[in-house]
């Protein structure tokens, strides 16, 4: 504090006092017979300190300024979520058995396909090696129908055919010269009558030896093969099935991944509906993130993004791979999945983050920091603009984007004003003001002392005998 100034408070104040004890020796009397040249004094004291109060009360207030500058400012949606992987597979088994052995253990980096465990199945490759003798015997049926047995019986059938045919023309002949005999009155009509009936004897053998023939080539025959063919078909099936029995006993991935879980020990039962395994790519992850609803109309798909881990100053870049249709009822937030690289693993699923969504980017945008923002005399935002002559005007603005302690301004201040930051409550427009300069000039540290000056004996004394004590190599 300046001695001066504190001298001359003390002075004031004892004038102060002084005078109080005057006012009061003038009421009591006391200083009808004082000299003329000591009331002189005590009044002119008293002016002076009068008119020294109302200099300080009117004193300049002072404030701290700032340039408005064109930077770009973002349009910022942001909120809370969880990080979740790109791709998840509980690996849940199709038979109930137990664990024969385990080949991969929690932690550990899988690749599609890769064995990861393998069931009891003994009794499922015996059941397996019983349908494939069932499947060589229906086969063996098969071949046997289609190369042996229907063509014997198309060759009889054929052979009657042509037996009944030359007994049919047989008989037309013998009755043909019956006839003519007949017409000569060598033989009687009985003997005629006779022939007529072998002859249609012959005929009837002959139709029915033709039917047969046709039944062997068309709807027997394709019956039997038929049948023979189901008889394969199913076979086969029970054998297929059996072998899917036998896969299902070793469980493989689904997908390039790591194991997040195993569920059990080798030599539990494995049951169908319960996970053995968790797999999960986390070579990208997935934050799920909650925006207020009224902000996310301008959220897009391909927005860039970025998150950080609850507790974590590091931001990861990302992009915006799905916005939620609906509004969540209850939080009334909507949902954002955010998608981003996820190179060594640091990202873990399940961990709470903080997510940013670059909505929109403002070029050249005039902005101010947000501290130089002052609430209106009527409502709205103002600023106070500082001129060159240390006068403060009180400006209204409208807002634009905010980023961080940064506000973009649409209109009321123009790049390059000074605008205050600090002590700009209570100052009213055309209100006079003391900027104060912040900038500390921080001292030359890196001059080095003459080579004639000599160490200071109190400070550097003790330090010198040390280096002196070291070693010169250190």
């Amino acid at each position: 504090m300046n001695t001066t100034r504190v001298g001359h408070a003390l002075t004031c104040q004892n004038t102060t006092h002084h005078q109080y004890h005057q006012k009061n020796d003038l009421k009591q009397g006391k200083l009808k017979h004082a000299p003329p040249l000591a009331l002189l004094a005590a009044l002119l004291l008293t002016s002076a300190c009068s008119k020294k109060e109302e200099k300080e009360v009117e004193a300049p207030a002072p404030v701290q300024v700032t340039a408005v500058t064109q930077d770009t400012i973002r349009r910022v949606v942001s909120g809370d979520g969880v990080l979740f992987p790109l791709d998840q597979y509980p690996l849940m088994p199709k038979i109930q058995a137990p664990v024969q052995k385990f080949y991969a253990n929690r932690g550990d980096h899988v690749k599609a396909g890769q064995l990861l465990a393998v069931l009891e199945n003994r009794d499922l490759k015996a059941t397996a090696a019983a349908n494939k003798g069932q499947v060589d015997q229906a086969e063996a049926n098969y071949r046997t129908t289609t190369l042996a047995t229907v063509p014997e019986a198309v060759v009889k059938a054929t052979t009657d055919v042509e037996s009944a045919r030359q007994q049919v023309d047989a008989a037309a002949k013998a009755l043909q010269s019956r006839k003519d005999l007949l017409a000569q009155g060598a033989i009687a009509r009985k003997q005629v009558d006779d022939q007529q009936v072998v002859w249609a004897q012959a005929k009837a053998q002959l139709d029915s030896a033709q039917e047969h023939l046709r039944v062997l080539t068309t709807a027997g025959r394709q019956e039997q093969i038929a049948t023979a063919q189901a008889q394969v078909a199913s076979a086969q099936a029970q054998y297929q099935s059996a072998e899917a029995q036998i896969s299902y006993s070793e469980i493989h991935s689904p997908i390039n991944g790591v194991v997040a879980d195993r569920a059990i020990y080798a030599g539990d039962m494995a049951a169908p509906g319960s996970p053995l395994f968790l797999i999960m790519d986390i070579s990208r992850v997935v934050a799920r993130i909650n925006i207020p609803q009224a902000q996310a109309n301008v959220v897009r798909v391909g927005q860039d993004a970025e998150i950080a881990v609850t507790g974590s100053d590091e931001q990861v870049k990302g992009k915006v791979t799905v916005v939620s249709p609906a509004t969540d009822a209850n939080s009334t937030t909507v949902q954002v999945w955010v998608q981003v690289d996820n190179p060594g693993e640091r990202l873990k699923p399940g961990a709470s983050v903080h997510g940013k969504i670059i909505a929109e980017a403002f070029k050249a945008a005039t902005v101010v920091p947000a501290k130089a923002i002052l609430p209106g005399e009527e409502g709205g935002t103002a600023v106070l603009v500082i001129g060159s002559d240390s006068v403060a005007h009180r400006r209204l603005v409208q807002l634009g984007v905010r980023e961080g302690d940064k506000i973009q301004i649409l209109n009321g201040a123009k790049p390059g004003e000074s605008v205050v930051v600090v002590g700009g409550l209570g100052i009213d427009d055309k209100g006079k003001v003391r900027v104060i300069d912040t900038t500390v000039k921080e001292a030359d540290e890196d001059e080095t002392p003459e080579p004639d000056a000599k160490p200071d004996p109190a400070k550097g004394g003790k330090d010198q005998k040390k280096d002196e004590a070291k070693p010169k190599g250190q």
